[in-house]
């Protein structure tokens, strides 16, 4: 391409303005030859985000136009990269013939590439759902929309306030969310990752309306329980568009849309999430957490469905028994060792079905499915003889497809290429034309050896050679000593160094049928295999349904293994409010200690609601308390659970308020995060809730903590919730002479040679004593300062409040105002004081010592 191709004003560029202002905020991806180019500011930005170099070509206003590249055969790596820094990328190709174009080639964009709506295989995590989400209304009522393009699965909620809005998007996680351009600068939502604004007539009602009931051929909304909402059907509505804009395609693998309540799960606010590091730990990775030790499904879908279990815990006890009872069946006789490994078989079908659906399949694509459909017979014949009606239900809707398999069988050869585009992908004896086609120019190479020993023969010329290139097609080569004795009829094609090239009226002949067999058969082959994928999406809807049910089948059959292999037993659900665990586990702690886990009894119902638990740092308060929260949490996903007996009523919220860390980016101290947190529990928690309290009230002065979670625990027992309200305030273990339904436990620790000794035994009572400068000690603070401790211990303790409190009467003060304390504690005069011998002062010395020490005190 010559400089001036390039300036600001040939027809090329203007082609490029004209797409590019349809896109001002998108990287644009625009197809040249064999590369994609990306030009001016995108050029800039894309250079610096992919590492890649950044050259000038043409001119624009005297300035050489920024530009780099990508080869269009290799885009995926560095799409891939953009996606994961939440960049979008609309791709330009070449629709027109460049061998028929008057001027520059015709090119449209015919996909955008954004974080929420990559269906690629390459661009996505295998074992994470990929959500887009749309938001509409305000905190009287939110409506929330959510779409994983790479399922087909639709949802839509409606949400009251902020703080359910912001724990839904914390659980959902989103890649991208839209919002209303109309909103308010700086709300909540915005600050997440991947927020957009979207026009506000994009989430207009009734046109969402209609193009729902298109997309779903249906009259209208009834048939999901969508009949009622409003906001939540705006925000579907925007959610469509965005996704039929992006794809520029039908989307067929969206058929259905679900009404989600807030009133069927357990609820988690984000903090309780990141503290019960369900499938991300606190540091942001996947080691160590809840998922990491549940999660041996056997194929990709599995685990996403096992994630969304876990975030999205159920209180509906019909689903939670059928699933409790389909585990107990897949371990009698040991069935799911059968099952694991043919669901192994199975693969990602998921998000095949859905790449079909958006017809960006691959070849491979079709070859899993092929491989997955030739399973289920297997499967279904493994499956015939299990009691468990739940089971019984998803083997009937695995379903077997015998005309598919044989269908793809037939077409598909046993390892096709990755992409389509070179062909080589569908069977000899699936399609005689193809075959005939694919004979004549695979027959090209046998003729040009006939040919080329017969010309030797003829002309006596023993260097005669046949062959051919891309660019000159078929020759005749000689060398150059030897070219004077060509015959006749030898035409003259090519100079080279030292040889000469011609063709023959009768290879030029022949050259005409081969070429252009080889490009027909390609065009050939590209159309069966759109036809392909055309049938496979017109028996897409029982095909997604199977996968949703292998998807289940594989977390359940999981599930059982695990039961095994960790000693899970199955808890039991009752009406009476209580929650008793005997010998609970901490299922991750217990995988990661190499010493056996200490496993403790949990005991609360109607006559105890609360459990102030005391003792030693380390001594395992905040593992007991989370092992609850765990065990709980497993229960209401149909799973069995880390203890020997568990015994428990619904819960409708689990509530966490544990460990501490600043949000620094939101201008909060760890000690207003913690209150906010604390508040948050105090405002929501109910009778039917579990909530975790750990520290309260250590961020401010001793006084002021001790008195907030004095009165936080007080709260807590009057709203009558499962608590667990770990502390090293003592002065709370008072509490359950004034309120009924509190206990003390505490977590035991010896000593032994002056150094402590853990035994993570949860005991009746309050503990008899702090560990702190114990724990200290072994953290490694330099002896100096231990001793020095002690000795301020020893005196603080004889000056100050005893530990043993005499009895209070109920709505007695807990412990003296703070100014009292204070004058109780040592004054550097007295220490003086200590060391003087009245003996040795004379009266003069005397006096001027009590006027230093009055100005001092």
């Amino acid at each position: 391409m010559s400089q001036s191709d390039l300036s600001a004003h040939t027809p090329m560029m203007q082609q490029y303005w004209k797409l590019k202002n349809q896109h001002p905020d998108q990287l644009m991806f625009y197809r040249m030859g064999d590369f994609y180019e990306i030009f001016y500011e995108d050029a800039k930005k894309a250079a610096k985000l992919l590492d890649i170099t950044l050259t000038a070509r043409g001119q624009s206003a005297g300035q050489a136009i920024p530009m780099c590249g990508i080869p269009y055969h290799s885009v995926e790596g560095y799409l891939a990269k953009l996606v994961k820094l939440g960049e979008s990328v609309v791709i330009c190709e070449q629709v027109g013939d460049p061998a028929t174009s008057k001027g520059p080639v015709e090119r449209q964009v015919v996909r955008i590439i954004t974080p929420g709506t990559v269906s690629d295989e390459a661009l996505l995590d295998e074992r994470r759902d990929n959500l887009l989400a749309a938001v509409l209304g305000d905190e009287r009522l939110f409506g929330l929309a959510v779409l994983d393009i790479t399922s087909g699965r639709f949802s839509v909620l409606e949400i009251r306030g902020w703080e359910n809005l912001l724990a839904e998007l914390e659980r959902l996680n989103p890649v991208e969310l839209l919002i209303p351009d109309d909103w308010p600068q700086g709300l909540p939502a915005e600050k997440r990752r991947g927020a957009r604004r979207r026009a506000p007539w994009d989430f207009e009602r009734d046109s969402a309306h209609k193009s729902l009931c298109q997309q779903f051929a249906t009259q209208d909304l009834k048939g999901f329980g969508c009949e009622n909402l409003t906001l939540a059907i705006g925000a579907a509505g925007c959610l469509l568009g965005y996704a039929k804009e992006t794809q520029r395609t039908a989307l067929p693998h969206l058929r259905s849309l679900r009404h989600e309540r807030l009133d069927d799960t357990v609820i988690l606010d984000g903090a309780s999430r990141r503290n019960l590091e369900l499938d991300i730990n606190l540091a942001g990775g996947r080691d160590n957490t809840l998922q990491s030790v549940v999660d041996r499904c056997q194929t990709a879908m599995g685990s996403r469905l096992l994630s969304r279990w876990l975030n999205r815990p159920l209180r509906d006890r019909t689903v939670l028994k059928a699933r409790q009872e389909s585990i107990a069946c897949l371990l009698e006789r040991y069935r799911f060792e059968t099952l694991q490994p043919q669901l192994k078989e199975i693969g990602d079908l998921e998000r095949i079905l859905a790449r079909i659906g958006l017809r960006n399949a691959r070849p491979r694509d079709l070859a899993r499915l092929r491989d997955a459909l030739a399973t289920l017979p297997t499967l279904q014949m493994a499956m015939s003889n299990l009691e468990s009606p739940h089971l019984a239900d998803l083997a009937g809707m695995v379903s077997t497809y015998p005309e598919l398999a044989e269908l793809l069988g037939r077409a598909i050869i046993d390892n096709p290429p990755a992409v389509i585009r070179d062909g080589g992908v569908l069977k000899t004896g699936y399609d005689a034309e193809l075959d005939e086609l694919q004979a004549l120019s695979e027959n090209a190479g046998q003729y040009l050896m006939d040919l080329e020993a017969r010309e030797k023969a003829r002309t006596s010329l023993a260097n005669l050679k046949v062959g051919y290139n891309r660019v000159h097609g078929y020759f005749i080569e000689l060398p150059s000593k030897q070219a004077e004795s060509a015959p006749a009829d030898y035409i003259r094609r090519q100079t080279l160094k030292g040889a000469e090239r011609f063709i023959t009226p009768e290879l030029k002949e022949f050259e005409d049928k081969a070429l252009s067999a080889k490009s027909r058969a390609l065009a050939r082959e590209k159309m069966l295999y759109e036809q392909l994928l055309e049938l496979l999406i017109g028996r897409l809807a029982p095909l997604q349904d199977s996968a949703a049910a292998l998807a289940e089948l594989d977390v359940l059959s999981n599930l059982a293994e695990r039961a095994l292999n960790l000693d899970l037993n199955r808890p039991r659900f009752v009406d009476e409010p209580c929650m008793r665990i005997e010998q609970g586990r901490h299922p991750v702690v217990e995988q990661v200690l190499t010493t056996p886990f200490v496993a403790n009894d949990l005991n609360l119902d109607d006559a105890t609601r609360m459990l102030i638990i005391t003792g030693p740092n380390m001594g395992g308060k905040s593992t007991y308390m989370r092992q609850t929260a765990l065990i709980v949490l497993l229960a209401h996903i149909g799973s069995f659970v880390p203890a020997a007996r568990c015994e428990l009523s619904l819960v409708d919220r689990i509530f966490t308020r544990i460990g501490s860390s600043d949000d620094l980016a939101g201008g909060r101290s760890t000690f207003m995060v913690e209150m906010s947190e604390t508040a948050n529990i105090l405002h929501n928690a109910s009778e039917h809730s579990l909530v975790l309290m750990d520290e309260v009230g250590r961020g401010t002065s001793t006084f002021d903590g001790l008195s907030l979670a004095w009165a936080a625990a007080e709260q807590l027992a009057k709203l009558r919730a499962y608590t667990l309200f770990a502390t090293h305030y003592f002065e709370l273990t008072v509490l359950p002479e004034s309120e009924p339904n509190v206990a003390n436990v505490h977590l035991n620790a010896t000593e032994h040679n002056e150094r402590i000794v853990f035994l993570h035994h949860v005991l009746p009572g309050p503990a008899s004593q702090s560990y702190g400068l114990a724990v200290a000690q072994l953290a490694g603070v330099p002896n100096e300062v231990i001793v020095r401790a002690r000795e301020h211990l020893a005196r603080l303790e004889t000056t100050s409040l005893p530990h043993e409190q005499p009895r209070q009467t109920p709505g007695q003060a807990p412990a003296p105002l703070q100014s009292d304390l204070f004058a109780s504690l040592p004054h550097p005069v007295l220490d003086e004081l200590l060391k003087i011998n009245p003996d040795d002062l004379t009266p003069r010395s005397a006096l001027e010592l009590l006027y230093t020490w009055k100005t001092r005190i």
